[in-house]
């Protein structure tokens, strides 16, 4: 992408510069032995830089021989002013016919192939320019030197932009990677930790072989939690694409979040929503559910079996606001960075996580002997289709 732009600004260039030549000798055709050859040339450069804007349009086109081209067309072009001018005026240092045109193929040099082959360009031009004049004069020397430099600056300027460029897309390979992980992360706590976890408690509850197969389960679930704690690798997710739940069902328009929260009510969990329809994107309440759905899982699974939450969902002017609260003995201060550390990602990636993605954002209060809260918060001013 970077090449390309330039090339374009490239093309914008030559077509300036073709203009200062054109008005140059406008002012000096009186004085060149052959003015009608002069304008012979002008109408080559005119045509030269039509080509060369054309060309340099695809990718494929900018190869070494067309640059190749492009500069001995330069070289050549600036070269005939020997020729059709005066040589006293020339030797006096006169404007060549082609006067910085010719700088276009230099920088088309360094914009190819970096600062080292736009100083290989700005030597060949130089010395073609020096030839022009028959000896190194002191204007001759100012405009080689003028012509290294852009040749010398214009590649570095490159390199530095194709560098930076490699750097952004590696971080955004970096951010797509991490966001895949994470929605990975997710769906294996959601079900397949969960699943192992419940196979080992039963296994050990029952004894004999299905301890044995509890204890394997237990053995699987903390390696996959170590796996999923350690991220994996960014190339091997780069193109991988996360689970979108979306395409199983579709809900047209807007869902009534009432629905799905009242699904999880029981006797030990009770449901309290407004009287009015509380919408929101299908998208936003499908995780929003699932994350009050892993809220209640961390009750079931850590408050004990007489514990008792409570949903109460809330439409706000400018958000909507879901709190599950229990009754259980609360969370020890500490323990969700010590659960994040060994792998148990439930809080941080099946709650936080989802409201993280959906713009809002999970709070957890607790203290030891008063219980849980969670409330998630999504602004009203986010729009997540599905």
């Amino acid at each position: 992408m970077v090449e390309g732009s330039l090339f374009r600004a490239l093309g914008i260039y030559r077509v300036l510069t073709f203009c200062y030549a054109v008005v140059t000798y406008l002012r000096e055709a009186d004085h060149y032995r052959h003015p009608g050859l002069g304008w012979a040339v002008i109408c080559l450069i005119g045509g030269w830089t039509v080509v060369t804007i054309w060309v340099y349009r695809r990718p494929r086109r900018r190869n070494w021989w067309m640059l190749g081209a492009d500069l001995a067309f330069a070289c050549a072009a600036m070269m005939s002013t020997r020729w059709l001018d005066d040589p006293a005026m020339v030797a006096r240092g006169e404007p060549t016919i082609t006067t910085i045109w010719v700088s276009s193929a230099v920088i088309a040099w360094a914009i190819k192939g970096g600062w080292r082959l736009g100083v290989v360009g700005a030597l060949v031009l130089s010395a073609a320019a020096t030839a022009e004049r028959g000896a190194l004069t002191g204007d001759t020397l100012h405009n080689n030197v003028l012509v290294l430099l852009a040749g010398l600056t214009v590649g570095y300027l490159v390199e530095l932009a194709r560098k930076g460029e490699r750097a952004m897309s590696h971080a955004l390979q970096i951010e797509v990677a991490t966001r895949i992980r994470d929605v990975l992360a997710r769906e294996i706590h959601d079900n397949v930790l969960q699943v192992l976890a419940l196979v080992q408690r039963r296994g050990a509850e029952i004894g004999g072989e299905a301890a044995e197969l509890g204890r394997l389960a237990g053995e699987q679930e903390a390696a996959l939690r170590a796996l999923v704690s350690s991220g994996w690798d960014a190339d091997s997710l780069i193109g991988a694409a996360p689970p979108d739940r979306s395409r199983q069902r579709q809900h047209p328009g807007t869902v009534d979040l009432r629905g799905l929260l009242r699904a999880y009510s029981s006797p030990r969990v009770t449901v309290a929503a407004p009287g009015t329809p509380v919408e929101v994107s299908p998208r936003q309440a499908r995780e929003l559910a699932a994350a009050v759905g892993a809220a209640l899982d961390n009750v079931r699974n850590h408050a004990g079996p007489n514990a008792h939450a409570w949903i109460r969902l809330e439409d706000e002017p400018d958000r909507v606001v879901i709190t599950v609260r229990d009754n259980g003995p609360g969370i020890p201060p500490g323990r969700l960075e010590d659960a994040a550390a060994e792998g148990r990602l439930g809080v941080a990636q099946s709650i936080q996580g989802r409201l993280r993605d959906l713009g809002g954002e999970a709070v957890i209060t607790s203290a030891p002997g008063q219980g849980t809260e969670v409330e998630l918060r999504l602004p009203r001013s986010v729009r997540v289709t599905t």
